[in-house]
């Protein structure tokens, strides 16, 4: 291949035609000037510039950056010869609802269809198809932003832990000021949904599979389901639960075997768990509950296709967003409470807290609605407040990096835990050096920013729930 170069650009691209990666990456030299800009091939990608203090300094670290990603397969390549390759997203053509419409608070546009959503005591977050993921107050105020790569499939909580999933095959820890790269999928597995528990990651995709990866990003086990688009994957300390164009599938977290299967009402285009239960929102406009002995203990009707489905803890109420921008909320027993409408789109996720349901949607939207019975009533009679139109500040995104803030080894005086990644075997592992831990437990640590011999000071080092490895949460600086 021949090496595009204008000027002193060089131009990289690893694709492996066995559908493994297929990304570029370029590196544009202007005086002390290195731009950098990588991504998914065909698309626009993600991009940053760093300036050094002469020109020399610019050329060489210009120069380790194209050697790593030389060591890495990737190669000199012209722009404009491979093509994307294709990412299938859902797609809504969402008319108005014809409901009463529902008592939105707030609502923020984020950008872009908006598929992730999560939502903790102390702030909301919402990731869209451009790679954009705001964090927001429970009163609408927008603190922070975050560019990733790739458009986002979902955002999980594992514990402490926040993650997103993108088109790109990797899933982003979220958890410190840059985020990082926790687990890499072949870029081109068009990942549908994810979730998390204790560092154990659960992957449903396009063609109806479902893949389990460990703490250390090693693959325990894949099994291909009876059906297609596994739009749903649930983990708990024993077990994933994944819903397809067949039913759900519950399989045994260690080994995969499959446990169980139950037949749903149509196909499964949304989970949700809660307890000894899922939820499985369904293409015949239902939500099924189903118990974790996989019982299918009740069936909660809507008026057309589910896309999210959420519950109130307690297990009282049960939350619907369907294919006509409507909402749904249920008893337990299955009667219909309420139907109403979005006014912003359907939504394409859902949580439920404190009274407040909070909806991703297909226009973009992170609304927040008052789903308290008064708020309700009235909403039912005509009578809803004025949502708020929440603006965001002119924030720039946090992308990405592999770059750390580089401390003396004297930091770690002031707090903080060491650790080292050491080579072993073929992998790069990392342990913990400061006293008070098990030297033989590994840490689970981001993937990108892992170098052999090198030492690191880490916020915090927590013990996995299941015990057997540590946690790295925080921020991370590498120690000079």
């Amino acid at each position: 291949m021949a090496q595009q170069t204008v000027g002193q650009t060089t131009y990289l691209e690893l694709s492996q035609e066995d559908g493994g990666a297929h990304k570029f990456y370029e590196v544009v030299v202007d005086g002390t000037e290195v731009a950098i800009r990588y991504g998914r091939i065909g698309e626009t990608g993600q991009s940053r510039t760093a300036t050094y203090a002469t020109v020399e300094k610019a050329r060489a670290a210009a120069a380790k950056k194209i050697g790593e990603k030389v060591r890495k397969g990737y190669e000199p390549a012209v722009r404009g010869q491979r093509q994307r390759r294709p990412v299938t997203r859902r797609s809504i053509v969402s008319t108005r609802s014809t409901a009463r419409q529902a008592p939105t608070l707030w609502r923020f546009a984020s950008g872009g269809p908006a598929f992730g959503i999560f939502v903790d005591e102390e702030r909301c977050w919402v990731g869209n198809e451009r790679g954009d993921v705001y964090t927001l107050t429970h009163d609408g105020t927008v603190t922070a932003r975050y560019g990733l790569p790739d458009g986002v499939k979902c955002i999980v909580a594992d514990d402490f832990w926040i993650y997103a999933g993108c088109d790109d095959g990797k899933v982003y820890d979220l958890g410190a000021k840059i985020p990082h790269v926790a687990y890499e999928i072949a870029n081109d597995v068009d990942i549908y949904w994810l979730d998390i528990h204790d560092g154990v990651l659960g992957v449903s995709d396009a063609q109806g599979g479902v893949t389990s990866i460990d703490h250390e990003d090693e693959f325990q086990w894949s099994r291909g389901s009876g059906g297609r688009s596994g739009w749903m994957v649930r983990c708990d300390s024993d077990s994933v639960y994944h819903g397809h164009s067949g039913g759900v599938t519950k399989y045994d977290t260690r080994s995969g075997d499959q446990v169980w299967h139950t037949p749903t009402n149509g196909s499964v285009l949304f989970g949700w768990q809660e307890g000894d239960e899922v939820f499985a929102g369904t293409g015949r406009s239902r939500v099924d509950r189903i118990g974790k002995d996989g019982t299918l203990r009740s069936s909660y009707r809507c008026d057309s296709s589910v896309f999210s489905c959420a519950t109130s803890r307690d297990g009282r109420y049960v939350f619907a967003g369907d294919s006509h921008s409507s909402i749904y909320c249920f008893a337990r027993d299955g009667e219909r409470l309420w139907k109403l409408g979005t006014g912003c789109g359907s939504a394409y996720s859902m949580q439920f807290l404190d009274d407040r349901l909070y909806i991703v949607t297909t226009d973009g939207s992170l609304a927040c609605i008052d789903a308290s019975e008064a708020a309700v009533r009235a909403a039912e009679q005509g009578s809803v407040p004025e949502p708020v139109d929440v603006k965001a500040p002119r924030i720039e995104a946090v992308t990405p990096s592999t770059e750390l803030e580089v401390v003396a080894a004297s930091a770690a005086d002031s707090g903080g835990v060491v650790v080292e990644c050491v080579q072993d075997g073929g992998r790069l592992r990392v342990r913990v050096v400061s006293p008070g831990f098990d030297p033989a437990w590994r840490v689970q640590f981001p993937k990108d920013i892992r170098r052999p011999g090198t030492r690191y000071l880490v916020e915090e080092v927590l013990t996995s729930g299941g015990g057997g490895f540590y946690r790295a949460r925080g921020e991370i600086r590498r120690l000079g």
